[in-house]
Protein backbone atom coordinates (compact mmCIF):
# COMPACT_ATOMS: atom_id res chain seq x y z
CA UNK A 1 0.00 0.00 0.00
CA UNK A 2 0.97 3.43 -0.83
CA UNK A 3 2.58 6.08 1.67
CA UNK A 4 -0.66 8.21 2.43
CA UNK A 5 0.50 12.10 2.63
CA UNK A 6 -0.17 14.20 5.62
CA UNK A 7 -3.20 16.28 6.58
CA UNK A 8 -2.43 19.87 4.75
CA UNK A 9 -1.47 22.06 7.91
CA UNK A 10 -2.32 26.16 7.79
CA UNK A 11 0.12 28.36 9.42
CA UNK A 12 -1.58 31.95 9.66
CA UNK A 13 0.53 34.80 10.86
CA UNK A 14 -1.87 37.61 9.85
CA UNK A 15 -1.08 39.27 6.61
CA UNK A 16 0.87 36.40 5.70
CA UNK A 17 0.67 32.27 5.94
CA UNK A 18 1.41 29.43 5.00
CA UNK A 19 0.13 25.63 3.71
CA UNK A 20 2.46 22.89 4.80
CA UNK A 21 2.96 19.47 4.26
CA UNK A 22 5.45 17.86 7.26
CA UNK A 23 7.05 14.47 6.06
CA UNK A 24 10.00 12.58 7.03
CA UNK A 25 13.21 13.42 8.29
CA UNK A 26 11.76 17.28 9.00
CA UNK A 27 10.89 17.33 5.47
CA UNK A 28 8.47 20.54 4.21
CA UNK A 29 6.36 21.07 1.34
CA UNK A 30 4.84 24.38 1.20
CA UNK A 31 2.82 27.17 -0.45
CA UNK A 32 3.25 30.52 0.89
CA UNK A 33 0.99 33.50 0.29
CA UNK A 34 -0.14 36.99 1.40
CA UNK A 35 -3.72 38.68 2.79
CA UNK A 36 -4.27 41.58 0.60
CA UNK A 37 -7.03 43.31 2.16
CA UNK A 38 -10.46 41.04 3.57
CA UNK A 39 -10.60 39.48 0.66
CA UNK A 40 -7.92 38.66 -1.86
CA UNK A 41 -4.76 36.35 -1.31
CA UNK A 42 -1.19 36.32 -3.48
CA UNK A 43 0.24 32.80 -3.47
CA UNK A 44 4.02 33.72 -4.09
CA UNK A 45 5.75 30.73 -3.27
CA UNK A 46 5.79 26.86 -3.39
CA UNK A 47 8.48 25.01 -2.62
CA UNK A 48 8.65 20.92 -2.54
CA UNK A 49 11.34 19.19 -1.36
CA UNK A 50 12.66 15.75 -3.27
CA UNK A 51 10.85 13.80 -0.13
CA UNK A 52 7.45 14.57 -1.61
CA UNK A 53 8.23 14.40 -5.56
CA UNK A 54 5.90 12.86 -7.88
CA UNK A 55 3.33 12.59 -4.85
CA UNK A 56 0.70 15.57 -6.06
CA UNK A 57 1.85 17.51 -2.81
CA UNK A 58 2.48 21.03 -4.70
CA UNK A 59 -1.14 20.02 -6.18
CA UNK A 60 -2.61 19.42 -3.03
CA UNK A 61 -1.79 22.60 -1.60
CA UNK A 62 -3.35 24.84 -3.92
CA UNK A 63 -6.07 22.59 -3.86
CA UNK A 64 -6.60 23.62 -0.49
CA UNK A 65 -5.82 27.25 -1.10
CA UNK A 66 -8.79 27.02 -3.72
CA UNK A 67 -11.31 25.27 -0.90
CA UNK A 68 -9.80 27.96 1.54
CA UNK A 69 -10.63 30.71 -0.65
CA UNK A 70 -14.11 29.34 -2.07
CA UNK A 71 -15.44 28.73 1.79
CA UNK A 72 -14.37 32.37 2.92
CA UNK A 73 -15.33 33.98 -0.80
CA UNK A 74 -11.77 34.88 -1.00
CA UNK A 75 -10.25 35.57 -4.48
CA UNK A 76 -6.94 34.36 -5.29
CA UNK A 77 -3.57 35.80 -7.28
CA UNK A 78 -1.54 33.07 -8.18
CA UNK A 79 2.15 34.63 -8.31
CA UNK A 80 4.16 31.94 -7.91
CA UNK A 81 4.65 30.11 -11.34
CA UNK A 82 3.41 26.42 -10.18
CA UNK A 83 0.40 27.64 -8.99
CA UNK A 84 0.04 30.23 -11.63
CA UNK A 85 0.41 27.17 -13.91
CA UNK A 86 -2.37 24.91 -12.35
CA UNK A 87 -4.63 28.03 -12.19
CA UNK A 88 -4.23 27.24 -16.43
CA UNK A 89 -4.77 23.33 -16.26
CA UNK A 90 -7.83 23.78 -13.77
CA UNK A 91 -10.32 26.13 -15.49
CA UNK A 92 -13.14 25.08 -12.95
CA UNK A 93 -10.84 27.60 -10.34
CA UNK A 94 -11.91 30.32 -12.25
CA UNK A 95 -14.34 30.97 -9.83
CA UNK A 96 -11.64 32.30 -7.18
CA UNK A 97 -9.18 33.31 -9.64
CA UNK A 98 -8.88 37.27 -9.25
CA UNK A 99 -9.00 38.49 -13.19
Amino acid sequence: MPDQLPEIELEDRGSKGRYLLRGPGGAEAEMTFTRIGEHQIIIDHTEVPDAFRGQGAGLRLVIRAVEDARAAGKKIIPLCPFANAQFRRHLEWADVLKQ
